[in-house]
């Protein structure tokens, strides 16, 4: 049974499974996006690190020039890193960062306060805002990810998508207004965020038409079985049917 009121985040500050830690191994993904790792102590401080680097100018964020292809529509801050590439047909809305070595190709929509990191690799039909893909990342067909953390060489299978708000409360209001929790030992535990989609460590694989409830969180090295929902917390290693 969950408690009736979500536990303040000074309680909190010792669970190893709320780190970034937890659930991304940050060596080897590139300055920016080690040292955003390592500057949060909690999954939960992420996005809104993120979003203050992007709105604060992002020189520091510069590594190079990227390629963007003639017909990429780009509007506001986009950041293109040396050896990354943005094909025609593409559309990235700023500000966001798209470090070396990702492509974000052909019918893909990358939207605002998003981070691309190495090496991923966004297709036709993919969607992603306010959102870091660690690196290594496989977006290849139609899907969403939004408000969330998505870990090293996890692959997002087609259709796809995580969920930011909550539906059992009457109607949506934009924007958002009731805080997103998340449930960790049948505790309810407060986000400080009213759209919180999901973190998704290392290597894990989604299999198509996953749905992921808001406040999900699975552990790195979990393998998801193909189903159609998913929610709660995934201790690293399991395995979910």
């Amino acid at each position: 049974m969950q408690s009736a009121n979500p536990i303040p985040p000074t309680a909190l500050a010792a669970d190893a499974r709320l780190t970034p830690a937890y659930y991304v191994r940050a060596e080897g993904l590139g300055p920016y996006v080690t040292g955003l790792l390592a500057g949060c102590t909690s999954v939960f401080d992420i996005k809104a690190a993120m979003a203050s680097d992007l709105d604060h100018g992002g020189e520091h964020l510069r590594d190079g020039q990227g390629v963007v292809e003639n017909g990429a529509l780009l509007q506001g801050e986009v950041i293109v890193q040396a050896g990354a590439r943005i094909e025609a047909g593409a559309q990235v809305i700023g500000p966001v960062l798209i470090c070396t070595g990702a492509v974000v190709a052909a019918g893909a929509l990358v939207r605002d306060h998003s981070v691309i990191g190495r090496g991923c690799r966004i297709g036709f039909g993919a969607e992603i805002t306010r959102s870091l893909l660690a690196g290594h990342v496989f977006m290849k067909h139609p899907c969403f990810i939004g408000d969330s953390v998505i870990g090293r060489r996890v692959n997002i299978g087609s259709f796809c998508s995580t969920t930011g708000l909550r539906c059992d409360r009457g109607p949506i209001a934009e924007p958002a207004l009731e805080e997103i929790t998340v449930n960790l030992d049948g505790q309810r535990i407060p986000t400080g965020q009213t759209k919180f989609g999901a973190v998704v460590g290392d290597e894990v694989a989604l299999p198509a038409g996953t749905v992921l409830s808001p406040g999900t969180l699975i552990g790195p090295g979990t393998v998801v079985y193909p189903r159609d929902h998913i929610g709660g917390f995934l201790p690293a290693g399991s395995q979910v049917r």
